[in-house]
């Protein structure tokens, strides 16, 4: 059996320092930020990465930062949602990338804001053993349905294009796959409920050895920064993981990493799996 380290994790996008952040004497420009990046995973070296909210600088910073610490990740890009991984440990054989629709077929309003809501899918064989999996790194729909209306209608929705796409590569390379990005969406949404009636399960929820109840967010946004995570229940966390085949792919560990020196990065804790293939 192959170990894989597969890791979620929204970066926040922002590329230039801001004046809130500079008025109290930091620093959340894209050079700074991904510094801090690479040291998440120089500290937990992760074999994939599914990203969400990342600009073309910030790759390419990230990718310098990366170097640095003497680790090598290829890039997937993915516009918003790129995949970062080992080529060392796998090839990759197929891929595809979509934004999601601005519509809501039947609905009022615009659901992709500035078109930054989309996945990128990749197929990749594990270099150790030639088993195959599909991994998928997406970013749906951010208002609630208070905000907009049909919001968590819009997010199952667009996580049903993925699924469909998803299911067509499952048939075509007969494999398990995993879906990890910020669903913008609690553990009792509309949207998980879609992934679960379609065969997805949460890995959290079938770890056998270790799994994490934090949610991982704290306030990061273009005024500032607070010096603590939010201590809410596991069933309000937006960034998930999500697996079908566990019958190939078994989970063994889900955690988030939120060290203290994450806090001015971005209001997303990094999520990750320890899985065999």
């Amino acid at each position: 059996m192959a170990k894989l380290r597969i890791m979620t994790h929204n970066q926040w996008k922002a590329d230039s320092n801001l004046p809130a952040w500079q008025e109290k004497g930091f620093d959340c420009s894209s050079r700074v930020r991904t510094k801090g990046f690479a040291r998440v995973y120089g500290d937990t070296l992760p074999d994939m990465i599914g990203a969400q909210e990342v600009s073309p600088k910030m790759a390419g910073d990230l990718i310098e930062h990366i170097a640095e610490l003497g680790l090598n990740y290829a890039i997937l890009w993915g516009r918003d949602t790129p995949i970062f991984y080992r080529p060392d440990k796998f090839e990759l054989v197929d891929s595809c990338f979509s934004l999601y629709p601005e519509e809501f077929p039947d609905h009022e309003g615009i659901f992709n804001n500035d078109k930054t809501k989309s996945y990128c899918i990749g197929v990749f064989r594990t270099k150790e053993n030639g088993k195959l999996f599909i991994f998928a790194s997406t970013h749906l729909w951010w208002k609630s349905s208070k905000d907009q209306p049909y919001s968590n209608e819009a997010r199952a929705y667009q996580l049903g294009l993925l699924i469909d796409r998803i299911e067509a590569l499952v048939k075509k390379y007969n494999c398990p796959a995993i879906i990890v990005g910020d669903l913008n969406a609690g553990y009792e949404s509309q949207a998980l409920s879609l992934a679960f009636s379609r065969g997805f399960e949460h890995a959290h929820d079938i770890a056998t050895d270790y799994k994490d109840d934090s949610v991982g967010l704290h306030y990061c946004f273009g005024d500032g920064f607070y010096d603590y995570y939010y201590d809410l229940p596991f069933e309000r966390a937006i960034d998930h993981i999500l697996v079908r085949g566990k019958d190939r792919l078994t989970v063994r560990r889900f955690e988030r990493y939120s060290p203290e020196y994450y806090l001015p990065l971005s209001d997303h804790s990094p999520a990750f799996i320890d899985a065999e293939i």
